[in-house]
């Protein structure tokens, strides 16, 4: 059940990545799931809008992109989190920045889950378990 973190031409250390990785195995477990291997990457504004751009063919910044590679019910992906960014959210959010940064990380994990935001619905549903999900930590 490997989660692993890294960085990619940013600068930041990610505290309590202990506490970080069972509360996404337990978020996971709590969908009938098991992690596999997930890793988070933390990186520029540049990068992600290049990865977003490149693979995506989307030409806007974003906090997160999600590249899932499961198989069933075994989560695997890449989980792309732009630092900056999520920093700016926290501050437009008027929010921590690590509570800002959990959300951001249960949001790609949650849609490995199944969850997606592309309709207003949709959106909601992703937002509860959000909630639900960072309850837990």
């Amino acid at each position: 059940m490997p989660i692993k973190f890294y960085n990619s031409n940013i600068l930041f250390r990610l505290r309590n990545k202990k506490k970080i990785k069972s509360w996404i195995n337990g978020v996971v477990s709590n969908h009938g799931y098991m992690v596999e291997n997930i890793s988070i990457i933390f990186c520029s504004e540049e990068e992600i809008h290049r990865i977003n751009n490149h693979f995506l063919n989307h030409n806007y910044f974003t906090d997160i992109i999600t590249f899932p590679y499961s198989n069933g019910k075994s989560i695997s992906a890449d989980l792309y989190i732009s630092v900056p960014t999520v920093k700016e959210n926290a501050k437009l959010y008027k929010q921590l920045f690590s509570i800002e940064l959990n959300r951001v990380i249960i949001h790609g994990v949650l849609h490995l889950l199944g969850y997606d935001d592309k309709t207003e619905e949709m959106k909601k549903r992703i937002r509860v378990a959000e909630e639900n999900s960072l309850k837990l930590l």
